[in-house]
């Protein structure tokens, strides 16, 4: 077992910024921003323009994911010889779908004390002002390509939480139809450009969202309605047999139909035998 204190120096503070206003920091923030050795951040020129807007003469380094690797053990390093330093990201939290996670990780291996400083988080605010039904799953971003994008899609499809999403404008009508072909037409809540100028929230279903998208810009949370059973009028032969129909092969269809029931899938493969048996 390892216990950590924060009170131990030196430490790593992972700092929560603005997602967009820049008021939007708390005071504990800005303090230690001053305050640290150093302060380490995904894009320098993006982090400077809060630096500068706070009076702020910190000394600023990169910190990103093509350099994560090698920078991480440097930084640990230094905070060895007694310095303090801060992480923080272009928006929102360090490390919650963006880099951070090999610092944090080295910091607790040589036992080097972490603190956060709480800040503004999308998701956070999105799922707020979504509507949609609690527990909620923050996934982050999907894979940009098809098939793993499906792949991920198809091992959330029967949850019934909430499934909160980041997407990139670009990618945004690929991601909807991926989200139509797996999960169905659900109802999704789509926030855009969070406490900036031009902050839009729609509510629709995924169908009327695809309709939308060429004119939509800026930085996204999606948030997608979690699964719900559907009333089921017929049996379960029926229904594996339907999935055979649309193309499953009998073990995948038997899979899918005990998901869709929840029920054990070795007994509906063995009550499957049985009736093809007896009806063949």
């Amino acid at each position: 077992m390892l216990r950590k204190s924060a009170n131990l120096s030196p430490i790593l503070y992972l700092v929560g910024t603005p997602i967009g206003n820049l008021e939007d920091i708390s005071l504990r923030a800005l303090r230690i921003l001053k305050e640290v050795k150093k302060i380490y951040c995904e894009d320098t020129r993006t982090s400077s323009v809060l630096l500068k807007h706070y009076n702020i003469t910190t000394p600023l380094e990169s910190y990103h994911n093509f350099n994560e690797e090698t920078k991480a053990e440097t930084i640990i390093e230094y905070m060895k010889e007694g310095n303090d330093v801060a992480l923080i990201s272009d928006a929102g939290n360090p490390i919650i779908s963006d880099p951070g996670f090999k610092l944090v990780d080295l910091a607790i291996k040589n036992n080097v004390a972490i603190t956060t400083i709480p800040g503004p988080s999308a998701f956070t605010q999105a799922f707020m002002m979504s509507n949609m039904p609690f527990p909620f799953l923050f996934y982050g971003f999907l894979k940009p390509k098809k098939l793993e994008r499906e792949k991920e899609l198809n091992e959330l499809k029967y949850l019934k939480a909430s499934l909160i999403f980041y997407e990139a404008p670009h990618r945004l009508q690929d991601t909807i139809k991926s989200i139509i072909e797996v999960l169905g037409d659900r109802e999704i809540y789509l926030a855009r450009e969070l406490t900036k100028k031009f902050e839009e929230h729609i509510y629709a279903k995924a169908s009327e969202l695809l309709e939308d998208i060429p004119n939509l810009k800026g930085e996204m949370v999606l948030i997608v309605k979690g699964y719900e059973e559907e009333k089921i009028d017929t049996d379960k032969f029926t229904l594996i047999n339907e999935q055979i129909k649309l193309g499953l092969k009998a073990n995948d269809a038997i899979k899918e139909v005990a998901k869709m029931l929840n029920i054990d899938k070795k007994e509906l493969y063995k009550e499957y035998i049985n009736y093809k048996q007896q009806n063949e």
